[in-house]
């Protein structure tokens, strides 16, 4: 089993610095919702999970198009959290 605290803080960290230098639109901070969102789902927290996914496909869907991979993922993720509440 992997260290999901230690993965959510250094996913946290990464974001953080994202949004220093990034637009807050830029997919790579879409990336980072998501990974944040994973990092939740593992250690079982779906609620907190479901809001990173959400803000990941919301900016997503704003910056890439509808049939990119990681969009793609993105909604599963999503979907998947929604179906286990």
């Amino acid at each position: 089993m992997g260290d999901y605290p230690k993965a959510l803080s250094s996913h946290e960290q990464a974001l953080k610095i994202q949004l220093q230098s990034l637009p807050t639109n830029h997919p790579d901070v879409a990336g980072s919702y998501n990974n944040i969102g994973n990092a939740y789902r593992n250690m079982g927290d779906r609620r907190t999970a479901l809001l990173f996914y959400t803000n990941a496909v919301q900016i997503a869907r704003k910056v890439l198009p509808s049939t990119h991979p990681h969009l793609q993922m993105f909604k599963r993720n999503l979907e998947r959290a929604k179906q286990k509440l």
